[in-house]
């Protein structure tokens, strides 16, 4: 019992972290529903869709998995990520769980089979206990997180010893699914790689892959914070960037400003902002972009003024968006580095200002955006800026080791050499 404890701990490393507790309960929510009986409503319909759904329908297709390169995914932001390895390697196939969520990419990608899941909740009961008893307030709170997690593990390590894939490729290392694969492609000693996808923090789990490619010395700075660092470390810039290398802005002028919102901020501080903004600066464009998994009415706030309009993170790309604006306001996001990488200045806001969560990522601290302390500071920079904003993109070369450097824009090329070499 004691050792089921320990391995679901490290599945499910972040969301029963203290740090993860402490998070904003809007950014909890968008993993466990924060009403209880919403969590059970979630747990019954996870049993009747997927463990007994999955019962009923075939999904695999052996030929297409047996003794690949697996890049598994688990959103569309992964599949991205991760396109120029399949573009590259002729071996290299997406793969997912049997109903994982890829966006527009569902039927793009092979399914691994849930279909045994089921069985291995007879552990699910000593489980609760043991994390009642070392992890009470997360298990309390993430109850339906935990029952979801049961099952990957044990699902996960029978197709690799049916598939024994090459080598499987990463994009995200915190999720209970794919913490479950690296888990069981550790023990059955298949070669594993990490690229990093998004801004990191040292809430994240330790490094534990055999090879690691990180955007910058940020990220490894970080990762270091979270644990000791197993296997190669190379700084490989951050390839879903390198298309939009010639779209940098050029504009001196700010003419449309973004505003990216995420799970965290109060729409409330958004609203005020936005009405004060149109108001003080009618002649500019504001684009609102709510995170992919906010479901909350954002249509209300684009009727405060005709200069508002809505771009939509589950269709269109984030650079996509930033090469729309001139200027990218947000709160604890990683869009800001993606921001000054396309030469867009970005400023940090802070939309939820009671819960103090200032400079998750490092970015003012290491320079590369710059903050105001509310509305008014912000209007007052804007109107000193409109005619001559900053050229940014260089304050990046801390968290992306190919600024300004033979290899900017080119990421992807550096990413499949390590690559390459490490599966030679």
């Amino acid at each position: 019992m004691r050792k089921w404890f320990t391995l679901y701990s490290d599945i499910l490393y972040l969301h029963f972290s203290e740090a993860f507790l402490r998070l904003p309960e809007s950014a909890r929510s968008a993993v466990s529903p924060q009403n209880p009986l919403m969590r059970l409503l979630k747990m019954a319909g996870y049993t009747v869709v997927r463990l007994l759904g999955n019962l009923f329908e075939s999904v695999e297709r052996p030929e297409k998995l047996r003794g690949k390169v697996w890049l598994y995914v688990v959103s569309q932001n992964n599949y991205d990520s991760l396109k120029f390895i399949e573009e590259a390697l002729p071996d290299a196939m997406f793969v997912a769980g049997q109903r994982k969520q890829i966006g527009k990419y569902n039927t793009a990608v092979e399914r691994l089979s849930l279909r045994r899941k089921l069985l291995y909740y007879y552990k699910l009961l000593p489980l609760l206990l043991q994390f009642l008893k070392y992890k009470k307030a997360s298990t309390v709170r993430f109850f339906d997180v935990l029952f979801d997690a049961v099952g990957f593990y044990e699902v996960y390590l029978r197709k690799l010893q049916k598939y024994k894939p090459q080598a499987i490729v990463f994009a995200n290392d915190h999720n209970a699914d794919a913490r479950a694969l690296l888990l069981a492609a550790k023990r059955m000693g298949i070669k594993t790689v990490y690229i990093q996808h998004a801004s990191v923090s040292p809430m994240f789990p330790p490094l534990a892959y055999d090879l690691n490619l990180l955007e910058g010395q940020d990220a490894l700075d970080k990762y270091k914070q979270c644990g000791p660092v197993e296997g190669n470390v190379e700084l490989i810039g951050m390839p879903k960037a390198d298309a939009y290398v010639p779209f940098r802005n050029t504009s001196e002028a700010i003419q449309t400003i973004g505003i990216g919102c995420n799970l965290m901020d109060d729409l409330g501080e958004v609203e005020k902002l936005l009405t004060l903004l149109t108001g003080e600066l009618p002649t500019l464009k504001v684009i609102l972009r709510p995170h992919p998994r906010d479901t909350r009415n954002f249509g209300k706030l684009q009727r405060i003024s005709p200069q508002i309009s809505l771009s939509d993170s589950r269709s269109v790309p984030t650079f996509d968006y930033l090469r729309q604006v001139d200027v990218q306001l947000s709160g604890n996001s990683g869009i800001h580095l993606e921001a000054v990488l396309l030469n867009v200045w970005s400023i940090f806001y802070d939309f939820n200002p009671k819960h103090k969560l200032e400079d998750y990522y490092g970015f003012v601290q290491h320079g590369l955006i710059d903050t105001v302390a509310g509305p008014e500071e912000l209007i007052f920079v804007l109107r000193e800026n409109i005619e001559h904003k900053p050229n940014v993109y260089s304050r990046a070369s801390y968290f992306n080791a190919t600024v300004g450097t033979p290899f900017d824009g080119r990421s992807a090329e550096l990413a499949l050499r390590h690559i390459q070499e490490f599966l030679l």
